[in-house]
């Protein structure tokens, strides 16, 4: 599985974004999706996460209420629509994709075996 994060971009606090991961290679349906962010000089953090069914998410309590993950199987493409954004939002975002069939093992990166080249969101204030 390849995967392609896109959809980033600069803009003011209180903007929305929607991020695309976009999968090529067959059976994406069955690998669960995550998104994880990375800001200068921090480690790479957990922000959501969808299963291979698409009925569960899962959220990082810093973006719960603002930011909405989604998959669309016909297009193979996971969705992270940014709402409400603030300038600690700023990093760098990428989505992961991996196996497990045990949703709260999908906030870690060890639950992932590909990963796309991350997408840059920038919030200024």
């Amino acid at each position: 599985v390849q995967l392609q994060a896109f959809g980033g971009g600069l803009v003011q606090a209180g903007d929305s974004l929607r991020l695309s991961c976009a999968a090529s290679g067959r059976s994406f349906s069955i690998y669960a999706v995550g998104w994880f962010r990375q800001a200068p000089g921090k480690e790479r953090e957990f922000v959501a996460s969808v299963r291979q069914n698409g009925g569960s998410t899962y959220y990082a309590d810093s973006v719960k209420g603002r930011l909405t993950i989604s998959r669309d199987s016909a297009k193979n493409t996971v969705y992270l629509q940014m709402n409400s954004l603030k300038p600690e939002d700023t990093a760098i975002y990428f989505c992961a994709a991996g196996r497990s069939p045990i949703v709260t093992t999908l906030r870690y990166r060890s639950a992932y075996d590909y990963w796309g080249q991350g997408t840059q969101v920038t919030v200024s204030s």
